[in-house]
């Protein structure tokens, strides 16, 4: 065999050796990685869902929407797209709208919400309910609960003095514009196209017009 020769048997063996140190490291990389979780995580949560301490205990991963719907049976809130696009979903947690499939229940742990049952019922209704009522702000009533609990939270804003994206002055008392209001409920989906009388029974709450 001459210098040439052995050296190509050489270089050969050096390469196949060297793959085999690579694929069992890598062996050894895929085996030193933890076995994956058998069972998720649960946690104590307490929620003051509509004025009652509801306890519980639930997977980590559980949207507060889903605590609500599925383990309190709080079924005002919808269910629509579950990814924060409709709005449908809509609560009031410490007086503020959240999108509730979009927020954890361990998340909200000892925080006090409110969904469109608290807000009101059949016989003592609350005023954004009553105006929806009268100026027909739903057809299909999926997204109302939703649009409601926005509603009410966007009188709030306005009168909090919270600017929007459409304010003029953001230093300034925001008005109580059509622009307002469409703006501030965009975030809330009416498939069936009830908007111009969503606004009518906001501005008529929002002005103290509603008997």
């Amino acid at each position: 065999m001459d210098r040439d020769t052995a050296f190509e048997v050489t270089r050969r063996e050096l390469l196949a050796s060297g793959a085999a140190t690579v694929a069992g490291g890598s062996l050894g990389i895929a085996q030193a990685q933890p076995a994956p979780r058998s069972a998720p995580v649960s946690a104590a949560v307490t929620l003051k869902v509509n004025g009652q301490e509801r306890r519980l205990d639930l997977d980590t991963r559980t949207t507060l929407l889903d605590a609500l719907r599925e383990h309190l049976h709080v079924t005002g809130p919808k269910k629509g797209c579950d990814h924060g696009q409709c709005g449908a979903c809509t609560v009031l947690v410490e007086g503020r709208r959240i999108n509730s499939c979009l927020t954890l229940a361990v998340m909200n742990d000892g925080r006090s919400i409110t969904t469109v049952e608290g807000l009101g019922q059949p016989g003592n209704l609350h005023l954004m309910q009553a105006a929806f009522v009268k100026h027909d702000g739903f057809q299909c009533g999926y997204c109302t609960p939703g649009q409601i609990c926005s509603a009410v939270a966007v009188v709030a804003e306005i009168r909090a003095g919270i600017p929007s994206h459409v304010s003029g002055d953001v230093a300034a008392q925001p008005q109580l514009t059509a622009a307002e209001l469409r703006e501030r409920m965009s975030g809330n989906i009416c498939r069936c196209g009830a908007y111009s009388n969503i606004i009518d029974a906001i501005t008529e709450v929002a002005e103290g017009k509603t008997a």
